[in-house]
C-alpha cells in the first residue's frame, strides 16, 4: 500500500507507483471523487476533445480532398 504525508501547507507528494498507475505526468490534474463518508478515489482528469475547439485557426484557403490527392499523385 502506498502512503503519503500531508505537510504544513496541506500538500502531499503522490507516490511514484500511484503516479505510474494513473499515468500522471508533471502538470496533469487529478480529481478527488467522494465515494462515501471518509473515503475518496483519486482519478486522473480527462477532457473531451471539445476542449480543443478554437486552438487551431481555420485555414484562409480551403483545400479539397481532390486537390490534396492531386498533389500526392504528382509525387508518385
Amino acid at each position: 500500500m502506498a502512503t503519503a504525508t500531508v505537510n504544513a501547507k496541506g500538500q502531499i507528494t503522490i507516490p511514484v507507483q500511484v503516479r505510474a498507475t494513473l499515468g500522471l505526468r508533471p502538470g496533469d490534474e487529478i480529481e478527488f471523487v467522494d465515494l462515501k463518508k471518509g473515503q475518496f478515489a483519486i482519478v486522473a482528469v480527462t477532457y473531451s476533445v471539445e476542449r480543443l475547439r478554437g486552438m487551431i485557426r481555420k485555414p484562409e484557403v480551403i483545400v479539397s480532398i481532390d486537390d490534396i490527392n492531386a498533389v500526392f499523385a504528382l509525387k508518385e
